[in-house]
């Protein structure tokens, strides 16, 4: 039987985050397909172990998984390659970019297949299908060319996350041990990352997860969350987590069986939810999170426009004012709010625009007043396709298009569009642009990230003092004298593009 090439690309926030998509799916294609796996991450060049693999001849398939961003630096051309080498070699994308983008994906010439959605039955009967040389179509979550016709098969049900399979840590460990993966952060000197949950129960109307899952959610049961992650902290000394659930909060009972579970093992641990969710916790249930470990959630604020809230499906109950009294609330249980404000939606006109990124910077000012605490994180609003939202439809009628050309991603510009820090949409001007860097710029100067163990004291206290007067007063106009030290000195790190693992 031919072998399998599993190969995840080079991502700067996931370099030392266990490479769970990968993991995944070779625990699904576990004693039924050898295979072997190539973390872009950890190695020097990952052509040349690639390239040295499939001159082998022993393998069929490769399988690559593709977030927007840093991946496709990698995931582009060696697929690109490979058709041009080893033509015989069936390729197979899956992740959010393939995913969403598939058009331009499938149209490139070089991917043979996007598995979209949750891949652990499709990606191993797409492989059965093919060594058989029997049809794929009946296949779901499956999106591929016949003739000259796109095909995209249905959505299958998100399966029973406690019946899937342990993920094949010792298989990785083969390859890259996994000590190499437990990085520091500030949650602890050996930080695992893990994914306990599939899709998410809500449509927020910018997200690339929704058009996936289509508000659908299926977790973990609490004793496995344990149990996986006891394993970890007993094979391999892990003191402490980053769920990377989409959104790890939705079961309270769950949350709360699971801090139960951990509390005894001392371990810190972090994760994405939502505020109007969580803020339907008992008092007691966030206590207990604290106790157990618990130090910081991320959760998508992403204005102080109740309107547009609505407009992004924000599930009907977040409201500004919850926004506020929520980061007051978690204050109380010494849980860090983590806040991501999205600046930059369309308007009718520039002047609501840009009236909207002045009312959200003065929120986000008296949010840090509320409590200081509160990770504040900032994207420019970049547009995901999701077909039918009010969002999107807005977007389309400005006349705003995605790259028709899968290389054309490879252009710096789509890359930072990927990270949400410089759009190429036509209702932000330069002016606005350059407001929402600079009061970021500002905005951590006065306030450094806690993730950023490295800073000193000293440090930090120098950036304060000299970000006092622009912060006071608004004037947020080229920071050059913050950016310098910032980048020269400090080496200052922003957690939304590069995690918390610190060199």
């Amino acid at each position: 039987m031919h072998k399998v090439l599993l190969f995840n690309p080079r991502s700067a926030r996931a370099k030392h985050r266990i490479p769970n998509s990968i993991l995944q799916v070779g625990a699904s294609i576990h004693g039924k397909y050898d295979y072997v796996l190539v973390d872009g991450n950890l190695e020097k060049d990952p052509w040349v172990t690639i390239k040295n693999y499939l001159g082998s001849g022993e393998f069929k398939f490769f399988g690559c998984t593709v977030m927007p961003g840093p991946q496709l630096r990698q995931a582009i051309p060696f697929t690109k390659q490979i058709r041009q080498q080893f033509p015989d070699v069936t390729t197979i994308w899956g992740g959010y970019f393939a995913s969403n983008q598939y058009t331009s994906v499938i149209n490139s010439g070089y991917v043979d297949y996007i598995v979209y959605g949750q891949g652990d039955e499709a990606f191993i009967q797409l492989l059965e299908a093919l060594d058989r040389k029997t049809s794929v179509e009946s296949i779901q979550n499956l999106i591929f060319k016949k003739g000259h016709q796109i095909i995209k098969t249905p959505l299958a049900a998100i399966l029973d996350q406690d019946k899937l399979p342990q993920l094949p840590y010792e298989h990785l460990n083969k390859y890259y041990p996994i000590q190499r993966y437990l990085g520091k952060t500030f949650l602890g000197n050996k930080t695992a990352a893990y994914h306990s949950s599939m899709g998410c129960p809500f449509t927020c109307s910018f997200c690339a997860v929704v058009p996936l899952y289509n508000a659908r959610w299926k977790g973990k049961s609490a004793p496995l969350i344990y149990k996986d992650i006891k394993y970890l902290i007993d094979t391999f000394d892990a003191d402490a987590v980053e769920f990377h659930d989409n959104n790890f909060f939705v079961n309270e009972k769950r949350t709360v069986e699971f801090s139960s579970l951990i509390r005894s093992e001392k371990i810190i641990w972090w994760g994405e939810g939502r505020i109007d969710t969580v803020d339907k916790y008992k008092d007691a249930s966030l206590a207990l999170m604290r106790e157990a470990g618990c130090r910081m959630i991320f959760f998508g604020a992403e204005t102080s426009n109740d309107e547009l809230l609505q407009k992004m499906d924000k599930g009907g109950t977040q409201t500004a004012e919850q926004i506020k009294r929520f980061a007051a609330r978690l204050k109380k249980f010494d849980i860090i709010p983590e806040y991501s404000f999205v600046l930059g939606f369309p308007a009718e006109n520039e002047e609501k625009v840009m009236n909207q990124i002045n009312h959200d910077i003065a929120f986000i000012k008296e949010i840090k007043e509320i409590n200081p605490d509160t990770e504040i994180i900032i994207y420019v609003y970049s547009p995901v396709p999701t077909e039918g939202s009010v969002m999107y439809e807005t977007v389309k009628k400005s006349g705003f298009k995605f790259p028709e050309n899968l290389e054309e991603w490879l252009d710096p510009a789509w890359q930072n569009f990927d990270l949400r820090k410089n759009p190429l949409t036509p209702w932000l001007t330069r002016e606005m642009i350059d407001k929402i860097l600079g009061f970021e710029t500002v905005l951590n100067a006065r306030y450094p990230t806690i993730s950023d163990f490295k800073l000193t004291p000293i440090q930090k206290k120098v950036m304060r003092w000299l970000s006092h007067i622009r912060y006071r007063t608004n004037f947020f106009r080229f920071p050059y004298e913050l950016k310098m030290l910032q980048k020269f000195w400090l080496n200052y790190r922003q957690p939304e593009i590069e995690g918390f693992y610190v060199e």
